[in-house]
């Protein structure tokens, strides 16, 4: 349906050789295809026919790989990004879909040797972010269909748009190594061109009566403003904003196919909130006179890609968060139409921490935007029934955990719906009432919250347990307590480094060698020591053992006395580091590309 020309046939397995002076990549997947030469003094590419004979005592290093990422140019080298290791999570309309487990950087540094010492220096400081990039976690792939696109936009493409290699056909928000294959397209060598998605893709099959029901949840991560939480807020002046994904999720049965699409993004206006060693820094909206400006550029592409629009806030009403939701409320306000709406729902106030069934107040209110704008729809033969032609966009403040517990209840409530018209579900069955499928179904979206979170926050989503068992249990409530603390963690000590490797793979940033990278001499006295691990290991501290102490309190009164006391040595020794500005986030120079 919408496989890439068999003429553009991207390569699925090559050997990597290391020679002293060149990088061969030699197709063995059975292809007929040329040999890519990467030089390792400057990093030129080239095709060659074949590899060179191995002379002398140096036998080169050879390496199975899966698939090339891409080329990025720092100051004084260029290094190649190959797919090592993958493994296969399921299937898009009936191709395979890959996820990769692990991929590696080649350097072609040997310019380096000639370079000025400040050059190689900062050359290293850079290339220590290219280390955390092979951490990226949530990359997928396919070698024959493009999964960058819905099923109902993959359908939409022209014949001429289908004949196109994968690369072309790709969306490039959702394209991850876009940037890096910017030296691949210069050089037109589409069969080593491999797009990827960042996000996450699941998939079970699961019988109700005779029926054989497949359902995938597959989520795609925007590029324009991706980034890590506390460093990624709100939107930038184009109205791209923080954390947008874009999760689909599919149906298969008696030959039918049905697509349902729904999308969720930081609130769009400028705003941030600056690590400072606090638990919850506080919110600062930026230049708010061009909040509606702002607001109105975001959705109007949103209707222009989906078509009518309804964004669902979550977010609180008091506090620094209902700052937020009004200056959201107002920015909105004089585009609201029959074709967008915008609906708050103070998600704490009405769900606290542990009623989450009552998000059925919100369904009532949405049940007819769901029904009216529908989904996409393919008969056995491949023929379009209906599309959909609205999309709901949610969002809290992370568009994290409250987001997606009310993203799993509409994808439910969507899956029920269409259960009913096929004929598998009657008026008043619902999911739950299939145990085996209902905790098929949770567990997928348990898994695709803790996928997107990961990525975004660095921990597995918060009030998962709900998502996954259907209600909201001790060692979850827990468990969140955990994972809240390695956020902090995370936001101040881990995220800026990641920020920026995520800023310098996506070419959000240029290398300047124009600032003065020398270091800072260290303070004497108590700010002297008041350094990184010393606060890190007072300030984890303290709150393990405030968890600890509040878990024995049913047993032990005197343990309320000790929570009081770790929990106070916490806070006092943030706002001490606080207060002396210590914040500890070591960062490369990068200065914004406008790329």
């Amino acid at each position: 349906m919408a496989k890439a020309n068999s003429s553009q046939k991207l390569y699925t397995r090559m050997r990597l050789w290391e020679f002293p002076d060149e990088y061969i990549i030699e197709p063995t997947d059975g292809s007929s295809g040329s040999c890519l030469a990467v030089s390792r003094l400057n990093g030129s590419l080239s095709l060659v026919d074949d590899v060179p004979q191995c002379t002398g005592v140096h036998v080169p290093k050879i390496q199975t790989v899966f698939g090339v990422i891409g080329m990025l140019k720092l100051l004084a080298g260029s290094y190649l990004l190959v797919i090592t290791d993958r493994e296969s999570v399921g299937t898009y309309l009936g191709y395979p879909i890959f996820k990769v487990l692990s991929l590696k950087v080649f350097p072609c540094d040997h310019s380096l040797k000639i370079s000025p010492e400040e050059q190689k220096r900062m050359e290293s400081e850079f290339t220590n972010l290219l280390k955390v990039a092979e951490k990226t976690p949530g990359l997928y792939f396919s070698y024959d269909v493009n999964i960058t696109l819905s099923i109902q936009r993959l359908n939409e493409l022209g014949d001429e748009s289908r004949m196109l290699p994968l690369w072309r056909q790709a969306e490039p928000r959702f394209l991850w190594n876009n940037y890096m294959l910017e030296v691949f397209i210069d050089n037109k060598l589409d069969p080593y061109m491999l797009p990827l998605i960042q996000g996450s893709f699941g998939s079970f099959q699961s019988a109700i009566g005779l029926d054989i029901i497949d359902v995938t949840l597959i989520a795609r991560r925007c590029t324009r403003r991706t980034g890590t939480r506390m460093w990624r807020r709100g939107a930038d002046s184009d109205g791209y904003v923080a954390n947008y994904v874009e999760s689909e999720q599919i149906i298969q049965l008696k030959g039918f196919t049905a697509s349902f699409v729904q999308v969720r993004g930081s609130m769009p206006f400028l705003w941030e909130q600056i690590v400072d060693l606090t638990y919850m820094p506080k919110f600062d909206i930026l230049r708010p006179q061009e909040a509606s400006r702002i607001a109105e550029r975001h959705f109007l592409d949103l209707r222009k890609k989906y078509g009518n629009v309804l964004a669902i806030d979550l977010v609180n009403t008091h506090g620094g968060e209902g700052q937020l939701t009004q200056q959201f409320a107002n920015s909105v306000q004089n585009i609201l139409s029959d074709d967008v709406r915008y609906l708050h729902f103070d998600f704490h106030r009405v769900c606290g921490h542990v009623h989450f069934e009552r998000l059925s107040i919100l369904y009532e209110q949405i049940e007819d935007f769901l029904i009216k704008n529908r989904y996409y729809l393919l008969n056995e033969k491949g023929e379009k029934v209906e599309g959909q032609v609205g999309i709901v966009r949610t969002n809290c403040v992370d568009c994290l955990d409250r987001t997606n517990v009310t993203q799993s209840m509409i994808g439910r409530k969507m899956l029920e719906i269409q259960l009913r018209r096929f004929g598998i579900f009657d008026a008043e069955e619902t999911i739950s009432t299939h145990p085996n499928f209902d905790d098929c179904f949770k567990i997928l979206w348990s898994n695709h919250g803790d996928d997107i979170s990961i990525q975004y926050s660095g921990t597995p989503a918060l009030k998962g347990d709900f998502v996954r068992y259907g209600k909201r249990t001790t060692q979850g409530i827990l468990k969140d307590g955990w994972n809240a603390l390695m956020r902090y963690y995370l936001n101040n000590f881990a995220d800026g480094t990641k920020q920026d490797s995520i800023d310098l793979l996506q070419g959000h940033y240029i290398l300047s060698v124009s600032r003065d990278m020398s270091h800072v001499s260290p303070k004497g006295g108590i700010e002297g020591i008041a350094s990184f691990p010393l606060a890190l290991a007072l300030i984890t501290m303290g709150f393990f053992f405030t968890m600890l102490s509040l878990m024995r309190v049913p047993n032990n009164m005197w343990q309320l006395f000790f929570s009081f006391l770790w929990a106070g040595l916490s806070i006092a020794v943030a706002t001490f580091m606080r207060a002396h500005g210590r914040v500890f986030c070591n960062r490369p120079c990068l200065h914004k590309s406008p790329h």
